[in-house]
């Protein structure tokens, strides 16, 4: 993946005319040291270094018994979808779900037999329902206010279109984990002061804390937890970091190259040619909600983010959603879940690059499993195709829309 990346970035230099070399890099440069993207540098680097110290420490295995304990195997996939849903409402990221239960959902794989990459899947899925759906969503933010409606009036929309399908998701799981048996006779003694850690993340994340400030107290609290129960000693906690951080190296690597080619294909105004075309096409109701779908799920293939696509392209869907009389919970409905779906799948997008960092698997192996993301895609056609009521489109235009600056 990352010589791809690699590659890409190589052709972008040098089909960008009209700047020397130096020029260039600069545009690239000032794309990969965007401040979100090293925002999410930083994340990969703690999230590393906590996956891999919990794990040493025994904080996962500890965790993986408790919830063994009170779920019996064959419900473990969908009690883990489920889990990851509510663990996201609460604490409005994807990219923090998946770094709470990933390293669980590994272990929990290993000891009910039941396939990593469908555990993984159900991680990522049930982070994207909150991601989709929370208050405190940067994405949902983001789509409510460039579309001028109410965090509370987008919920309600929005939840009416994915709420079927994360139920249909569940049912898929309980099917998928059916004679699923812990791998061992027992299991084993519940130490369960080495869950502390996990407790206190999930507790934190809930009450809205940063997440950068989550994972900070987490990595504290596994090295006291560690020292104080003899898990391991200083540099052996120390050790574990610097590994986990190590193992996230070409994740950060490839974010920075995608948030530079990002940056190149700006500079070139490929982006808004794109958009510009997408919108001439656009002649009814219909088509007008296929547009916003289409430039925002473009933006985010190129950004690899969600949160920036949606920033990108929301005024011009805010002109889009105007001119055709489509109600602005709608619009924001169909930004904020069109690009959940398309960061969901992204074999190069943080949440799946993170998930392979955690697991060790390939982005290929995870993605067909990944049923949330696609049935929300689907859900998203079908009611733009096959209009509701609840739709509540409003009577409009249907002329074209210029793009205009």
């Amino acid at each position: 993946m990352l010589i791809i990346f690699i590659v890409i970035t190589v052709i972008l230099l040098l089909l960008t005319r009209g700047l020397s070399l130096k020029e260039k890099l600069a545009v690239f440069a000032q794309g990969a040291g965007e401040k979100d993207l090293l925002l999410m540098v930083w994340i990969f680097m703690l999230a590393g270094a906590f996956a891999a110290s919990a794990k040493g420490m025994g904080a996962v295995e500890a965790t993986v018994n408790l919830t063994l304990t009170f779920l019996p195997a064959n419900y473990a996939l969908a009690g883990l979808f489920f889990s990851a849903c509510i663990v996201s409402l609460c604490m409005g990221t994807g990219i923090g779900t998946i770094i709470a239960l990933m390293p669980i959902a590994s272990l929990l794989a290993e000891r009910t037999e039941i396939s990593l990459p469908i555990m993984a899947a159900a991680v990522i899925g049930g982070a994207f329902f909150g991601d989709n759906l929370s208050f405190i969503s940067d994405t949902t933010i983001v789509a409510t206010q460039s579309q001028g409606c109410k965090l509370s009036d987008k919920f309600r929309f929005n939840i009416r279109m994915v709420l079927p399908m994360a139920i249909i998701v569940g049912i898929i799981y309980v099917f998928l984990g059916r004679g699923a048996t812990p791998a061992v006779e027992e299991i084993d003694q519940v130490l369960w002061w080495k869950t502390i850690p996990y407790l206190v993340v999930l507790v934190c994340a809930a009450a809205g804390m940063n997440v950068l400030i989550v994972l900070l107290v987490a990595n504290v609290l596994i090295g006291l937890v560690g020292l104080l129960d003899g898990s391991f000693a200083f540099m052996e906690w120390i050790n574990c970091m610097i590994d986990g951080i190590n193992g996230m190296g070409e994740l950060i690597l490839i974010s920075m190259l995608a948030g530079g080619i990002f940056a190149l294909i700006k500079h070139n105004g490929w982006m808004d040619a794109l958009i510009r075309f997408i919108q001439r096409h656009t002649h009814s109701q219909r088509g007008a909600e296929l547009s916003i779908c289409g430039i925002v799920a473009t933006a985010n293939i190129i950004t690899a983010n969600n949160t920036v696509a949606i920033l990108s392209v929301g005024a011009i869907a805010k002109r889009i959603a105007d001119h055709y009389g489509i109600d602005p919970r709608r619009s924001a409905s169909l930004l904020d879940t069109t690009s959940c779906t398309v960061q969901g799948l992204l074999p190069y997008g943080a949440h799946v690059l993170l998930t392979v960092g955690i697991t060790g698997l390939t982005a290929f192996e995870i993605i067909p499993y990944l049923f949330y993301p696609m049935l929300i895609g689907v859900a998203v056609l079908v009611t733009i195709l096959i209009p509701d009521k609840w739709t509540r489109r409003k009577k409009g235009s249907s002329a074209p829309v210029s793009v205009g600056k």
